[in-house]
Parts: structure tokens; C-alpha cells; sequence
């Protein structure tokens, strides 16, 4: 059992719930400077099965228009509920006029992942504990972290891009939807070389200090310029 796996597990018999659950979803404005260039959203949005194993559906969408460039991204994760392994991992981004989907099936169990979409790909290997980038965002929320540290994780689905990356920067003071000002952590997360925490995005993101861990604040460099997501909404379900 992974060290994310025992800490759910011993939030669940102290009777705390992780800092998410299902109905969860955070809704954010996309500025670029300080103009709205569109929206994004962050969430829960429900308990799924795959292959007979019970999986969190995490769902991160954003969608922005600024001068020559338009994006309508979704990433999807099925992550299971028990060992917090990615299985199935979807990626659907149109920019500009440009469709890029890609899905994969992972297989902790066995060690490999495959593309499914657009076209069948040979089985390849996956670590033994595999994130992708949407769970990525809710196992960084698990993840105890102290200003000033760096964190390596060989945990991406694909060893390539290994590893994952997460520096500590400082701690900030920040402001939730409701006026409440809140202690922050301010994060520079690297996956990779492209996408929201690529490398190249140099994407820092803010959660609270908190037992919620809430994304207050997400920023990430695109060809345009940098986009930043603000929290304006926030829904929670009662656990």
C-alpha cells in the first residue's frame, strides 16, 4: 500500500474524510493581465468503476480567448479510491483550430499503460504507483509539504517525464470567494515538458495551509502570455 494509500486509510478510521469528495467542484475566472480571457473549473464529479475498481472521476476544464489564440480544454482522470493510482487518463484540447485528443488505460497492477485514442498503441511501462495530470493536482492536496522544500516523485503514468516536481516557494496570504483572507502555499509544480505544469509554463499554484488544501489560485505560461485562474466559486457537499 502506497504512503498516500495509508494516510486516506487512516483519515478514514480517525473519521475525517480526505480534503475532497464527491460534488466537489471549484469555479475560476481566466485572467490575462487583468483582463477575463474565460473560466476553468476543477472537480469531483463522481465515483466511477473501472475494471470492477471503484475510481474517483476528477474533472479539470478550462476554456480562454485572448488575441490569435483560443483554448477549450478537459482532462479526466478515473483514479482509484483505495491505492489512488491513475487508470484511465483523458486528454481533449482544442486550440484554435486544432483538435488534440489522446486517452489511455493504465494497469498498476500490471505495470503498463496503452494508448487507446486516437489510435491503439503498444502496452508500454508504468510505474508502479502511476499519477497523471489531473489526479496529480489531488495527490499534491494529500501531500504533506513545508516551505522551502523540493519533492521528486517517479510517479507520472509515463516514466518519460518522470520525475514529477513540486517546490515549496513560500507561504502567502490569500483570498477566499467569501472575502476571508487564508494562509497559502505557493507551489511550482513541473510535469513534463507541456501542458499546465509543464516545465515551459513555469505554473505556480496556490492552496490554502489548511486541512481543505483549496486551489485558490492557479498561474501558467502559454505562447501568449501568462494566464491566470482565480477562484471566484466554490461548491462543497457535506461528507
Amino acid at each position: 500500500m502506497s504512503m498516500l494509500a495509508v494516510l486516506l486509510h487512516s483519515l478514514q478510521l480517525a473519521g475525517a474524510p480526505p480534503p475532497f469528495q464527491v460534488g466537489e467542484r471549484f469555479e475560476y475566472v481566466a485572467k490575462f493581465g487583468v483582463l477575463p480571457v474565460g473560466s476553468g473549473a476543477i472537480e469531483v464529479a463522481s465515483i466511477d468503476t473501472v475494471r470492477g475498481e471503484a475510481a474517483y472521476h476528477f474533472r479539470f476544464q478550462l476554456q480562454a480567448k485572448a488575441i490569435f489564440y483560443k483554448i477549450n480544454s478537459t482532462l479526466e482522470s478515473w483514479t482509484s479510491t483505495d491505492e489512488f493510482h491513475s487508470l484511465r487518463f483523458r486528454r481533449d484540447n482544442l486550440e484554435n483550430s486544432k483538435r488534440y485528443v489522446r486517452a489511455w488505460e493504465i494497469f498498476p497492477d500490471s505495470g503498463y499503460h496503452r494508448q487507446v485514442q486516437p489510435e491503439p498503441m503498444p502496452a508500454a511501462p508504468t510505474p508502479a504507483e502511476p499519477l497523471d495530470d489531473a489526479s496529480f493536482l489531488f495527490f499534491v492536496r494529500t501531500t504533506p509539504l513545508e516551505v522551502g522544500k523540493t519533492y521528486n516523485f517517479e510517479r507520472y503514468f509515463r516514466p518519460e517525464r518522470n520525475p514529477i516536481v513540486i517546490k515549496v516557494v513560500k507561504r502567502e496570504s490569500m483570498k477566499l470567494p467569501d472575502g476571508s483572507a487564508v494562509a497559502c502555499l505557493v507551489l511550482n509544480p513541473v510535469i513534463g515538458e507541456g501542458g499546465l505544469f509543464g516545465a515551459r509554463a513555469q505554473a505556480r499554484l496556490w492552496i490554502t495551509d489548511d486541512a481543505r488544501r483549496i486551489p485558490v489560485q492557479i498561474k501558467s505560461r502559454y505562447s501568449f502570455g501568462e494566464v491566470t485562474l482565480k477562484l471566484e466559486r466554490i461548491t462543497r457537499t457535506t461528507p
